[in-house]
């Protein structure tokens, strides 16, 4: 569907993308995920055709788009800010590029009105200045006039990063459903790690104009490609020397001169996951309770490890009592020493 080959943006001296390779399948929402200022943005720009790239070239089902003007794109964009005209009606915002595609009033009408019912904006809704809504109910707008015409691609930059925890949570549930029943190929940009394993079909993470990972939710957290992506996604417990040795006293295969890292649902506590799993023994120094889990901070000889515990509601450990770690080898990601791990 997307094909973004060899994609390099330079601003002045500063080279913001190098040498980008993207394919996104039809139909498929495909996340770019990274920290501030690490290309993301600016990849979806050069996809709009917001930004010329100074060399690669953009392929939309095999039609080269890259000098192609952005209107003439057939792409729907949902800007951070949402980007509507907030004295005008939710219809007229909804309505403002059928109007300049020139449609009839008729069709104007139905189009908004059938998209509005599909994203759940009332009549009454449709009649009121966008200032009178509430972000969500924005947001909701923001994304029915970018498919009110109809695009092939909808590209979304950070579209819930101004809503409060809870919405976020409530809407990005509501997009990946409108996404799915849409059927339309989306691109989404966000540095919202649990936001882009939730929505995405596939990421790609993104590293100061580079590409570390393209994968699926699971690969690119339970198999992490490089030493940042393991480090970015999601929580990690470094192994440092002394625990790498405990270790390879019982699974020698596990290589000294590299760096290794588990998650910390990954850490068993009390709980041996086969023969193969190596124990610590420590006490718990902390606990943080968070409802569904548990997360315990456990000093060991070692090394102080921490670990997430699914709570069952019976077992519960106290600080300063002992506990036994396990971790089996097969659940360490281990990089080569000298790559970059995320800040």
């Amino acid at each position: 569907m997307i094909r973004l080959e060899d994609i390099t943006v330079k601003f002045d001296q500063f080279t913001a993308l190098h040498q980008i390779n993207v394919q996104v399948k039809e139909g498929e929402f495909f996340t770019f995920l990274g920290p501030s200022g690490c290309g993301k943005t600016t990849t979806l720009r050069v996809v709009a055709g917001f930004i010329q790239p100074v060399s690669g070239k953009v392929f939309v089902r095999g039609q080269d788009i890259t000098r192609v003007p952005i209107e003439q794109r057939n792409i729907g964009i949902v800007f951070q800010s949402y980007a509507l005209f907030p004295t005008m009606t939710v219809r007229d915002n909804i309505a403002f590029g059928l109007k300049i595609k020139k449609l009839s009033s008729k069709d104007i009408q139905d189009k908004v009105n059938d998209i509005a019912q599909k994203v759940d904006l009332s009549q009454e809704q449709l009649g009121k200045a966008v200032s009178q809504l509430s972000g969500g109910q924005q947001q909701r707008v923001a994304i029915a006039r970018a498919l009110v015409t109809e695009p092939a691609i909808i590209c979304m930059d950070e579209p819930l990063s101004n809503l409060d925890a809870k919405l976020r949570v409530q809407l990005r549930n509501e997009l990946k459903n409108m996404q799915q029943k849409f059927g339309i190929t989306t691109i989404y940009v966000t540095h919202d790690q649990e936001e882009a394993l939730t929505l995405s079909d596939r990421i790609a993470v993104f590293n100061k104009g580079r590409i570390e990972q393209i994968g699926t939710p699971n690969e690119v957290y339970n198999h992490s490609g490089t030493e940042f992506v393991c480090n970015f996604i999601g929580d990690i417990n470094a192994l440092n020397d002394s625990a790498v040795q405990h270790i390879r006293a019982q699974f020698p295969a596990l290589e000294p001169d590299k760096k290794h890292y588990i998650r910390l649902e990954r850490v068993m506590v009390n709980q041996l996951q086969d023969s193969k799993s190596v124990q610590l023994m420590g006490k718990v120094e902390s606990r943080e309770y968070y409802g569904m889990y548990i997360k315990y901070t456990v000093a060991t000889p070692q090394m102080t490890l921490r670990s997430i515990v699914r709570n069952d509601g019976i077992s519960m450990y106290e600080p300063g009592q002992e506990v036994s770690l396990s971790i089996h080898p097969d659940n360490i990601m281990s990089y080569v020493k000298g790559e970059e791990a995320a800040p």
